[in-house]
């Protein structure tokens, strides 16, 4: 098979590093891919963005599958564009990525089908939205309605605050047309896991659990972030709050889809948050989550081709799904000043080092690579995974590779895997 898949990020590279896996596969394309990425697959010139380019190349090369794993092209109907033209594609189709595109929707939809989830509003007009906020308890939870990077929520810890976030984001378009539209909810106590599922739109199979670090700084200071590291399975993701969720969240919400018209095929990511009241959503997101993918797959034993095939066929209750037992931890190494302003094109030192390390892996988030050597091209630059008999383990190891990479400026969290 000749397998295209669409983005750049390290999400991408561990869905390629896994594709490249399989027997099936005989040539991997990405669109437009990174550094890492062009060890092992032909990375092509397309932006993630490019829907006709990705269908006139898949076209050209006679391209099997292409695998959409961005948010942004899955909510502009990639998909769909593909399908058309006859080329097998897996991701969800636009109608069914709304899901993560609005989450006005995704919060019309959970209350319509009794799913739970914090109480909100939604609203367009940022007077009656401050309005609304000077009666309220508070911490409080503002989010923009679009798409905006997996950064588009602030907490706000006051009324003044949440008055500068509502202003930020509608009259300063802080988060640029995302946050035309807002989604004021109540806070929620408790520990935030994600849980990634595989799902034809009939049949869903959640992977194992995971937790992100979010904040920017150790301790869960500083601002929110793509991402700064991951670890997995959850402390805290039983087998009992597991079977809670398949009954009154995961099913349901696929239900409600196929309900709705709109069904999902593909991987939906639900951000959870465990209350005293119980597991409840905080989000939906339509694909992989990055860093999430950089802990998950490596555990994953099962052949991602056919995961993806039987996605594709409807036919996903068919496939057995094999992990790993071991944990995993993914340190994020970032360019000093991410989220906010910070400097590309340092030179990187010491990954083939790191990778010496059987149970390590070095994803590429943000790289490009020259005349033999790695540079810095993004604000999250590296995720440094490694496998471990214990979580513990697992970090150490992580730690260690990080240890070996060099660049100038370079930032990561210190405490991935110990909160």
């Amino acid at each position: 098979m000749k397998i295209l898949v669409v983005g750049s990020g390290g999400r991408e590279h561990a869905i390629v590093w896994k594709l490249a896996q399989s027997p099936y596969v005989d040539e991997i394309f990405c669109a437009p891919g990174n550094g890492g990425i062009s060890a092992i697959a032909r990375c092509v010139p397309i932006k993630a963005m490019d829907i006709d380019g990705v269908v006139e190349f898949s076209k050209e090369t006679g391209v099997d599958m292409v695998v959409v794993a961005p948010d942004d092209p899955l909510a502009a109907g990639m998909v769909d564009a593909l399908e058309k033209e006859g080329i097998r594609a897996f991701g969800p189709r636009k109608d069914a990525a709304v899901i993560e595109s609005s989450k006005s929707f995704a919060k019309w939809l959970m209350k319509k089908y009794g799913i739970p989830t914090a109480e909100y509003q939604v609203f367009d007009d940022s007077g009656k939205a401050i309005e609304y906020l000077r009666n309220k308890e508070y911490p409080i939870v503002i989010k923009a309605d679009g798409l905006a990077l997996g950064k588009g929520v602030i907490i706000a810890k006051s009324f003044v605050e949440a008055c500068d976030a509502v202003n930020g984001m509608m009259q300063g378009k802080m988060f640029g047309s995302a946050g035309e539209r807002i989604v004021i909810e109540e806070f929620l106590e408790g520990t935030e896991v994600s849980v990634l599922a595989f799902t034809d739109g009939k049949t869903v199979v959640p992977m194992v659990s995971v937790q992100d670090h979010k904040r920017a700084y150790d301790n869960d200071e500083g601002p929110n972030t793509g991402g700064m590291g991951t670890f997995s399975p959850s402390k805290v993701y039983t087998d009992e709050i597991a079977r809670y969720c398949m009954k009154h969240i995961f099913m349901p919400t696929i239900n409600a889809m196929y309900e709705e018209g709109r069904i999902f095929k593909g991987v939906i990511y639900f951000g959870l948050i465990l209350t005293k009241d119980g597991p409840k959503v905080l989000e939906y997101n339509a694909r992989f989550g990055d860093p999430e993918a950089q802990v998950v797959l490596p555990r994953l034993k099962t052949d991602l081709v056919e995961i993806f095939n039987a996605v594709i066929d409807e036919r996903l209750e068919t496939v057995k799904m094999d992990w790993d037992d071991r944990a995993a931890v993914c340190v994020i190494m970032a360019s000093g000043g991410y989220p906010q302003e910070y400097r590309t094109g340092y030179l990187i030192s010491g990954i083939r080092e790191a990778e010496k390390d059987p149970d390590m892996i070095v994803f590429h988030a943000g790289t490009r690579f020259e005349n033999g050597e790695f540079y810095t091209a993004g604000g999250r630059v590296l995720g440094v995974t490694a496998l471990g008999d214990t979580l513990d383990d697992a970090i150490e190891k992580a730690y260690n590779g990080v240890e070996k990479i060099r660049f100038k400026d370079m930032y990561y969290r210190k405490d991935i895997g110990r909160k």
